[in-house]
């Protein structure tokens, strides 16, 4: 059956938006409106006339409203294949009427978690009776419209729907009750039981936008937000201005916004990202002094880079930011005075984050490899005590400058090393396939920056050094002496720890370990 005129319409819904306005449009068109509970009290109070859902079934709303639906006369007069002869016999001999539409939405389960309820009212805002009527409806969407979504009110407000219409409306409603149940059963899981890795993972998620494409333009792409609570993040970022973001948009802005969250209570922090890598990150008095310095780390991979900062942006640090181009800013906020320099470059993406989510959090990761996906706990380890484990013992300076160098480390991709002094980074090594190498090329970077900015000598003469994991010989530790580290921090574990300590006592330097490694795949 293709055209459907709706003479029955049962309306359950926690949201009156667009209610009143939808019983007056289906009551135009002659259909008889059943309703349960608070919908069927406002659309009383507009005046028009609504049977109780308890007067459908005979009877009575239960059990707090537990059971108000859950009947025979209800999914009966859903589920019943109208030109089945022996459907259409039972519903004659049980007096179920048939019902067209439905309009319902659901328990406000995600909304009730997010603002942090006790346990019980959870437990409470779980939907039995409307996810029952929304499946019920949406199978037999061959005679029956199913609504979920005050936007498609519209559609079923003439009075008649056509099947390709009922098709369209059935796959949304599917869609809505499976996410409904994978929120539920992660909450279940992970909230309630502290379940980090359960037997089936259920992760509801909501499309919030296509993509103009992937990672290149041969690829789509689209952008999925968390349908519960979610920690905020690039995805819930206000975009002030500037053209949509990309799939590498979105990735690198959310590399730079998980670094400069390390410095969240440190003094003013720019980070400058590249390809999902950091080639530049530093603090300073001000943020106009972090952001030069961060720059002036690697000018050349910056250009074209994302830009993360600790601090609301001034007027002073965006016109420094817009003398190159860049893809994106990000920041807690913005002032007057930065938004109007931001403005006169209208493909700039300003994004702007508010508080930031805690570094250190629980939580877990999900990648996808070729037939299934890998879940594992976040990075969120923290350096506890330091085991010196060389002759000379660290400065206080070398310290903190290690302790800088093996933050930002962790958020490079291995192989990584870090030169950093002063709360600046020197150089960076990443993506390498052995550390040798991942040491030389942020030697030959800061080699380069000094160069041209007329130094006299490479930032890595006096600095800490990091690796993001041990130095499996002592070739990528002496790369590092000969640029000019004086201290190394490090995980340590290697067989070859004993060697590894002997070339750092020979060339003087202070190591430290940390018996943590932040590998970045």
């Amino acid at each position: 059956m293709s055209e459907v005129k709706i003479r029955r319409a049962l309306l359950s819904v926690s949201d009156k938006t667009g209610l009143v306005e939808l019983g007056q449009a289906l009551a135009a068109h002659g259909v008889e409106l059943v309703s349960t509970g608070g919908t069927a009290k406002t659309l009383r109070d507009a005046g028009l006339a609504v049977q109780d859902i308890s007067d459908l079934t005979g009877f009575p709303e239960m059990m707090d409203g537990r059971v108000k639906t859950l009947h025979p006369k209800v999914h009966g007069g859903l589920l019943a294949v109208r030109d089945n002869p022996e459907h259409a016999a039972a519903m004659a001999a049980y007096g179920i009427g048939a019902i067209d539409l439905v309009v319902v939405s659901l328990y406000p389960f995600a909304q009730t978690v997010t603002r942090g309820a006790a346990r019980d009212e959870v437990i409470e805002n779980i939907d039995i009776g409307g996810p029952s009527m929304v499946r019920s409806a949406a199978k037999n969407h061959g005679f029956v419209a199913i609504v979920t979504d005050p936007a498609d009110y519209a559609l079923v407000a003439r009075g008649t729907t056509t099947l390709e219409e009922r098709k369209r409306l059935a796959a949304k409603a599917f869609a809505l009750t499976a996410q409904y149940d994978a929120t539920i059963a992660a909450w279940f899981a992970f909230a309630d039981q502290g379940e980090m890795f359960p037997e089936s993972a259920a992760i509801p998620l909501k499309r919030a936008d296509e993509l103009r494409y992937g990672e290149n333009p041969h690829q789509k792409a689209a952008l999925y937000l968390p349908a519960g609570p979610a920690t905020p993040g690039v995805g819930q970022a206000e975009q002030v201005q500037g053209k949509e973001l990309s799939y590498n948009n979105y990735n690198d802005a959310d590399a730079a916004l998980e670094l400069v969250a390390e410095f969240r209570d440190g003094p003013p922090t720019v980070v400058i990202v590249k390809h999902a890598n950091p080639c530049g990150v530093a603090t300073g008095d001000t943020l106009l002094e972090a952001y030069q310095a961060a720059f002036a780390c690697d000018s050349v991979s910056a250009f074209g880079g994302i830009i993360a900062c600790n601090r609301p942006l001034d007027g002073a640090t965006a016109s420094a930011i817009c003398e190159i181009f860049t893809e994106v800013v990000i920041a807690p906020g913005a002032d007057d005075a930065a938004r109007a320099i931001f403005a006169a470059k209208k493909n700039l993406r300003l994004l702007l984050c508010g508080p930031f989510a805690d570094p250190h959090r629980a939580g877990v990761t999900l990648k996808s490899i070729t037939g299934g996906f890998l879940l594992q706990s976040r990075d969120n380890g923290t350096l506890g005590d330091l085991q010196v484990v060389t002759k000379r013992q660290p400065t206080p300076q070398e310290l903190a400058d290690c302790r800088f160098a093996w933050t930002v480390a962790k958020h490079v991709k291995s192989n990584a090393i870090v030169y950093a002094k002063d709360g600046i980074t020197a150089g960076i090594g990443a993506g390498q396939m052995n550390r040798r190498d991942s040491s030389r090329i942020a030697a030959m970077k800061a080699a380069e920056a000094a160069e041209k900015f007329s130094w006299g000598q490479s930032r890595t003469v006096g600095s800490a050094v990091a690796s993001d994991a041990f130095f499996p010989f002592a070739d990528g530790l002496l790369a590092a002496a000969e640029a000019g580290a004086t201290a190394v921090i490090q995980p340590g574990g290697s067989i070859r720890d004993d060697e590894v300590i002997a070339a750092a006592d020979a060339a003087g330097l202070a190591m430290v370990f940390t018996g943590m490694r932040h590998f970045r795949h």
